[in-house]
């Protein structure tokens, strides 16, 4: 066994036990600690793929960003009552089944051959600049709107939330 997969085989383990830790806790500030160290491992693998561009936004973009807003959301918003609660565990339980099934059956076919994944595919990227330019061509060149759209999304997400957190001092 490499050394490479037995880091990965470790990563993904301490990845999927705080993905389980998040939806298994009461508390919501714990689950979104457990939610982090999700994201610091998701930019771990990134690491051993050789994404480290993405490995770096993902900790600075999601580690830290996304869960500034994630506590403050938590806190500023009470919880929803117990009896919504059980009314709502049927769905909740059904949904994380289907998940289930949907990952399960992504993995398998991954394993079994049917996913496109060879050296071959990664030789263009080395040959034409790298992960960051390759990033930087298709995030400018073919999604610039949705880039966009996405950060004046944000940025009315963030008025709006200063909005309500001054109403409510």
């Amino acid at each position: 066994m490499s050394v490479q997969l037995l880091i990965f085989l470790v990563l993904a383990a301490v990845g999927v036990a705080s993905a389980a830790m998040v939806v298994t806790r009461r508390n919501p500030v714990h689950s979104a600690l457990y939610l982090v160290v999700t994201f610091f491992t998701v930019a771990a693998v990134y690491v051993l793929l050789h994404a480290e561009f993405l490995a770096a936004v993902q900790v600075l973009v999601y580690a830290g960003g996304i869960m500034v807003l994630f506590l403050f959301v938590i806190l500023l918003v009470e919880g929803p009552s117990e009896a919504a609660k059980r009314r709502a565990r049927p769905v909740h339980v059904a949904t994380s089944a289907a998940l289930v099934a949907v990952t399960t059956g992504l993995v398998a076919w991954h394993v079994l051959g049917a996913s496109p994944s060879s050296a071959a595919d990664k030789a263009p990227l080395a040959a034409g600049g790298g992960n960051l330019e390759t990033v930087a061509m298709a995030l400018f060149r073919h999604y610039l709107l949705p880039f966009e759209v996405v950060s004046i999304l944000l940025l009315v997400a963030l008025v709006g939330a200063v909005v309500l957190a001054r109403s409510k001092v």
